[in-house]
C-alpha cells in the first residue's frame, strides 16, 4: 500500500517531454481540455431549418447544411481546433408508418393506401381492387409469378376475374412534406385472408432522388446565404 501511494504521488508531478527518433513522448498521460460545443435542437420541417439559418440567431461566419438521409438534415459548423463540430439544428421528418414486406388485411391496407401514399392512377386502381374483393379466401384464377387475377366485384351485382396490377408505381410519404415524394415501383401481391402486401422493387434508388429533392429545395430557399458564402450544402 505504501509503495502504491508513493507511485501515485510521484505520478502527480509535472509531465516530462522526451524526444526520440524525431517524435515527442510524455512520461505521463495527458488529457486534452476540449472547447465546448453546441448540441442541436430538433425541428421537423425543412422550413423550420430554413427559418433558423435565415434568422442568424446563432451568429456564425460559416455553416454546413448536411443532407444526411431522406428524413434527416443537420446544420453544423466547420471543424474547430479539436477537430469536432458544433451541431446547431437537426431536422427530422415526421412521416406516416407503412411497413413494406408485411401483409395487411384489406381494410387496413385500404386505409394505409389513402393516408400514406400520394394520390395517383396506380393507387386508385389498387383501391378499387382491394375494396371489391368478395370472398374471405382470395381465389387466384391465374398467377404467373408476376401478375395475379382474383375474384372481385365488377358491377352492381356481379363478380368476375379482376387482374391485380403489378408492378405498381407509387409515391409513399417517405421524406419531408415540402419536397416532391419520389415515385418508385412496387410489387403488389394478394393472398387468402384476404391480405395484401407491397414489396419495394427499385433497389433503394428513391433515397438518392429524395436527397436531391431536399438539396434543390434548400438551395432555392437559402440562395442568399449560399451567394454570400455563409453556408455550404452537402448531400
Amino acid at each position: 500500500m505504501i509503495k502504491e501511494a508513493l507511485q501515485y504521488i510521484v505520478g502527480m508531478g509535472k509531465a516530462e517531454i522526451h524526444k526520440e527518433n524525431g517524435q515527442s513522448y510524455s512520461d505521463k498521460k495527458l488529457h486534452l481540455i476540449e472547447e465546448p460545443t453546441a448540441g442541436p435542437f430538433i425541428v421537423h420541417t425543412l422550413s423550420g431549418l430554413v427559418d433558423y439559418v435565415s434568422s442568424g440567431v446563432d451568429k456564425s461566419d460559416k455553416m454546413i447544411v448536411h443532407v444526411v438521409s431522406p428524413t434527416e438534415v443537420r446544420v453544423e459548423s466547420p471543424l474547430n481546433r479539436d477537430r469536432v463540430r458544433d451541431y446547431y439544428v437537426n431536422a427530422e421528418a415526421l412521416i406516416p408508418e407503412f411497413r413494406f414486406d408485411r401483409w395487411y388485411d384489406t381494410e387496413d391496407f385500404n386505409i394505409k393506401l389513402q393516408s400514406c401514399f400520394v394520390k395517383s392512377e396506380d393507387r386508385d386502381i389498387m383501391l378499387k381492387v382491394v375494396g371489391n374483393i368478395t370472398e374471405d379466401q382470395v381465389k387466384t384464377v391465374s398467377d404467373d409469378g408476376v401478375s395475379q387475377a382474383v375474384v372481385a366485384k365488377v358491377g352492381v351485382a356481379s363478380v368476375g376475374n379482376v387482374e391485380v396490377p403489378n408492378p405498381v408505381s407509387l409515391a409513399p410519404y417517405r421524406t419531408f412534406v415540402e419536397v416532391e415524394q419520389p415515385q418508385s415501383d412496387f410489387i403488389f401481391r394478394m393472398q387468402s385472408g384476404p391480405r395484401c402486401a407491397l414489396f419495394e422493387a427499385d433497389g433503394g434508388a428513391w433515397k438518392n432522388e429524395a436527397i436531391d429533392n431536399i438539396k434543390n429545395y434548400l438551395e432555392a430557399a437559402l440562395a442568399k446565404e449560399i451567394n454570400s458564402k455563409h453556408i455550404t450544402i452537402i448531400a
